[in-house]
């Protein structure tokens, strides 16, 4: 019994102590909610940053991004009329009562009584400020949040303070906060300079900063200064006489670019990361201006070039774009636009496309192309499948990626898959590589917003299921452009605060070893003819020098992409909606592709870029671009495709190329379609071939027009505009002459165009084994 006894008290004593030490931690815990607040407590960020671009020419001073990094003056340096203004609006006995004010509370109900309704509010200016540190739901627990807040401020800050930190915190219509900038952005002058007039209109906007906005509806925010200079009369400030002859005064707001001259979106991101950096509040301006990379002529050329380009594409219901524009060889940013209008609010204006997250379509093929051979596990040669494919995916429905004309191309050569951004051969490769792999390859490259599993993103990867900025493409797409030399993008010089390391989380992962293939890849992405069959021969992708370029949109055509580079520039372009509304039947090459053409002809309108370095090592070698399995002696497409040595003599001991049985179903789909076709459809040539023409053999070489299946009976053949004399029907054999070449086939209403080249050269090829032609069915949104 003792025994019992003793271990009870024994567990009594250790309850205690548990009890102890849990009361304990509930105080510490719940302390800080009933502490005093003090001014310092709640100290604002002075905000006060003026930049230059890189010619020190102004690009503005950010004066207000938010109600915590404003510009903050203390109660003597803000005009009299204002303080007067903001009290009688606001808060008439602010200095007669404490956290709440009872008589106002009184007279709410009584109203609320009477009315049936809510006629006045009873909310102080503690109260107020109160919501602006901690904004809550606007219930009745909320409202107690707000209520116990004020008193806490109240135990801790005098009225003066409480009405300074209120003053520096109002909300005054878009992203401006506090009287001072609200002067110095709507009016230039500081707030000790406001008059009465400028005071009552600037006091009349807290209020409802979207309902009273002085540029969109500027007579609901005379009404609303006509009542703050009411109230002034009721709280003696003014006389009648006062009130009505500064009703009637004149006041002009300055135009809505407030104070920034040019790339609103670069300066305050660019602030953001300043932010970022600092352990301590900076008085920037000591420092200022801020020096960076922006080149303002062509940052102004850029946001007009976007104006415009969503302008004409308006009725396919396209609202929004952003490029950016990077220096090759420093990495530095020379051109940040992140929407078509930073001030317009009500088009979302202040969203920033630059850095918004979207799925990049089929940007991302080039990188994983480039792991493949970087790993060897294909060639610069390699024949990729273009047919149906079945992927098992746990869990949920099979994977079988296609191109939305859903249509397949058979066998093609690696280049011509990439070109043309064809859909299956990239979900064939990363399947090689692996998704992990690819993933953590993306990740070297900069992409730091795909950060869920590889299971997560499936095969999807290579197609974009991920999202990414613009930012980062651009980042991404210069690695190829510096053939593979990772460099961090610079937006500021050295001698301001803000380091590149706090804006660029790049691997230190080295993938200049690799630069052969990253030439490839160049080579490829600049080919204008192996990109024929997608985009065409004279597309805004093919410019007047050397340029590689990758364009991709989105399912649903919600994103269009295109980041394209030359040895001197990087230029990234989005165009797509903010509100992800899709866009009508706008792809990567008619969306993003002309604002990207107009960028790059500007930037080499007076010197055009140098040539991209050939692949370091490799050899060219002809082959056959013809599609089908043909012998060697009927090649009369040829075109020349880069080999590692080492494959040469595999190469040219080959005499057939076998398809495997994975071609089977498509071969049987493409016989039958021959067959039972009711359409018109030249067979060949295909669109956008190139033919090579040999000196001495002109009448020699001939070109075979021919028609799918043989069921028209009559078939009129024209070349460039003329009617070919022949009594052919479904074929006919045509010598080969140097131009460009337009066929068109005729059957009563039915008609077939394809255009095609043919240009003289000195080479003579040994055609051997299994060749694709350069030009086959578009892809999948290139």
């Amino acid at each position: 019994m003792k025994l019992i006894l003793r271990s009870l008290v024994k567990i009594n004593h250790t309850s205690k102590i548990i009890l102890a030490v849990l009361l304990i931690c509930l105080v510490v815990r719940l302390l800080p909610y009933f502490a005093p607040i003090h001014a310092a407590d709640i100290t604002q960020k002075q905000l006060a940053m003026e930049f230059s671009d890189r010619n020190n020419l102004p690009l503005g001073t950010l004066l207000t991004r938010d109600q915590e990094h404003t510009s903050v003056v203390p109660l003597n340096q803000v005009s009299p009329p204002f303080i007067q203004a903001i009290l009688a609006a606001e808060d008439g006995s602010f200095y007669h009562h404490g956290a709440l004010d009872m008589k106002a509370i009184v007279r709410a109900i009584k109203e609320a009584i009477h009315a049936k309704q809510i006629v006045s509010g009873a909310s102080t200016i503690t109260m107020q400020l109160a919501r602006m540190l901690d904004p809550v739901p606007r219930t009745s627990s909320g409202k107690m949040q707000e209520i116990w807040l004020a008193w806490r401020l109240v135990a801790g800050m005098n009225k003066d303070e409480i009405l300074t930190a209120y003053i520096n915190r109002l909300p005054m219509g878009g992203n401006i906060y506090g009287v001072e900038a609200a002067a110095r952005t709507y009016f230039s002058i500081p707030a000790s300079d406001l008059n009465l007039a400028q005071a009552s209109l600037l006091a009349a906007i807290p209020n409802n900063p979207t309902y009273f906005n002085p540029y969109e509806h500027w007579e609901r925010l005379k009404q609303r200064q006509k009542y703050v200079l009411n109230r002034m009369v009721q709280e003696g400030y003014i006389s009648e006489a006062v009130a009505a002859r500064t009703s009637t005064e004149k006041v002009v707001f300055q135009s809505r670019q407030q104070g920034i001259i040019a790339a609103p979106h670069f300066l305050f991101w660019l602030a953001n990361q300043f932010d970022k950096t600092q352990t301590q509040q900076t008085p920037y301006l000591e420092n200022s201006p801020i020096r960076t990379t922006i080149n303002r002529p062509l940052q102004q050329f850029v946001e007009a070039q976007v104006q415009q380009v969503i302008s004409s594409l308006a009725a396919n219901n396209v609202h929004d774009a952003a490029a950016l524009v990077i220096d090759n060889h420093t990495g530095e940013v020379l051109a940040y636009v992140g929407s078509p209008d930073y001030f317009n609010q009500a088009k979302l204006g202040r969203n920033d496309g630059v850095q918004a997250l979207r799925q990049p379509g089929s940007t991302l093929k080039p990188f994983v192309y480039e792991l493949a051979l970087e790993k060897n596990l294909i060639r610069p040669n390699t024949i990729l499948a273009d047919v149906p494919a079945h992927y098992a995916i746990p869990g949920a429905k099979l994977y079988s990626p296609t191109d939305y004309t859903e249509r397949f191309l058979g066998p093609v050569r690696v280049r011509i898959a990439l070109a043309n951004s064809l859909n299956v051969p990239a979900v064939r490769v990363l399947e090689k590589v692996g998704v992990e792999t690819f993933l953590q390859r993306l990740h070297q490259l900069g992409f730091e917003h795909l950060n869920q599993t590889p299971e997560y993103y499936g095969l999807g990867l290579t197609l974009g299921s991920g999202e990414v900025s613009l930012w980062e493409l651009a980042r991404a797409y210069l690695t190829i452009a510096r053939q593979g030399d990772a460099t961090p993008l610079i937006t500021t010089f050295s001698n301001y605060p803000l380091t590149t390391n706090a804006i660029n989380r790049l691997s230190t992962y080295s993938l200049l070893p690799n630069q052969r293939i990253w030439q490839l890849i160049t080579n490829i992405l600049s080919d204008n003819h192996a990109r024929a069959t997608a985009f065409g021969v004279d597309s805004v992708l093919n410019l007047r020098f050397p340029a590689a370029v990758k364009t991709g949109t989105s399912s649903n055509f919600r994103d269009t992409w295109t980041v394209g580079f030359t040895t001197d520039y990087t230029v990234a372009t989005w165009v797509g909606n903010f509100n992800g509304e899709p866009m009508r039947q706008v792809s990567g090459v008619t969306g993003a592709a002309p604002l990207w053409n107009r960028i790059m002809l500007h930037l080499h309108e007076h010197q055009e870029p140098a040539a991209f370095s050939p692949p370091a090592g490799l050899i060219q070698l002809p082959i056959c671009a013809i599609s089908g399995l043909r012998p060697a002696s009927d090649c009369t497409s040829v075109v020349q495709e880069y080999f590692y040595p080492e494959d040469k003599n595999n190469y040219e001991a080959e005499n057939k190329f076998d398809l495997p049985p994975e071609y089977d179903e498509w071969l049987a789909k493409q016989q039958r379609s021959h067959l039972i076709s009711n359409n018109l459809r030249i067979l060949s040539p295909h669109n956008g071939d190139l033919f090579l023409l040999y000196p001495g053999e002109a009448g020699q070489q001939k070109l075979e027009f021919k028609l799918a299946g043989n069921q028209f009976t009559f078939v009129e053949w024209w070349l460039n505009g003329e009617k070919l004399n022949t009594n052919s029907a479904n074929s006919l054999f045509w010598n080969l002459h140097p131009g460009n070449w337009t066929l068109e086939a005729r059957s009563g209403e039915m008609r077939d165009r394809v255009t095609f080249q043919v240009e003289l050269t000195s080479i003579k090829p040994t055609c051997r084994g299994f060749s694709i032609s350069n030009s086959q069915v578009k892809a999948n949104h290139p």
